[in-house]
């Protein structure tokens, strides 16, 4: 028997519905770090030792929506930082932008977003999160204060920033420094549009 479909198997053979302890695997095996596949392929192979058949459809859904839900929830918990590259995480930059939002009670037109967008050329994922590691850190360069750097797309990054008399300069330091489009992007009139804007330049 695959390890932790024991309970699984026990109730197989029984002749009683699975649904519930595959309900608990699902979870389990996420919390593991199996995948999906993974995941179902051990419960294939246990339905096939103990009634010679395949997972009915019930049983797959509970193993496939507890899996879900526990992997689901692993991520919510993460920080607001990206793994991968130290940056803000996009769901972090939203949150500031609304922040930022509620403060001016409408149009924060003290801020803008400055984006900073290099040439992502193919590579595996490990190697593109350095990348844009590196990007993040010499973007933080030129600004050293309290602005939300956060990834929003491979190879592009947005800096949540006051506008001030320096903004221009830094754009121009960044343009200097890096073989990069860089560019401010004014914020829209409605925190909805603030959202719609980080969507579209998630779009590469």
């Amino acid at each position: 028997m695959p390890p932790r479909f024991e309970a699984v198997g026990e109730t197989l053979a029984s002749g009683s519905g699975a649904s519930s302890s595959c309900e608990v695997v699902g979870a389990e095996l996420a919390r593991d770090g199996l995948s999906l596949a993974e995941a179902l392929d051990l419960l294939a192979e246990t339905t096939a030792l103990v009634r010679g058949d395949e997972p009915t459809f019930s049983e797959a859904r509970a193993l496939g929506v507890a899996w879900s839900e526990a992997t689901l929830g692993y991520l919510h918990s993460l920080s607001c930082d990206d793994p991968l590259t130290g940056l803000a995480s996009l769901a972090h930059l939203r949150s500031r932008l609304s922040e930022v939002y509620r403060a001016a009670e409408g149009r924060p037109a003290d801020h803008a977003l400055v984006v900073v967008v290099t040439p992502d050329p193919e590579a595996d994922v490990l190697t593109r999160s350095m990348r844009v590691a590196q990007l993040g850190d010499t973007v933080r360069t030129v600004f050293p204060g309290a602005e939300t750097i956060g990834h929003v797309a491979p190879g592009r990054v947005a800096v949540l920033a006051g506008r001030d008399d320096r903004m221009a300069r830094r754009v121009g330091l960044l343009r200097e420094m890096l073989e990069a489009r860089v560019w401010i992007e004014g914020l829209p009139e409605t925190d909805e549009g603030a959202a719609a804007l980080l969507d579209e330049l998630t779009r590469v």
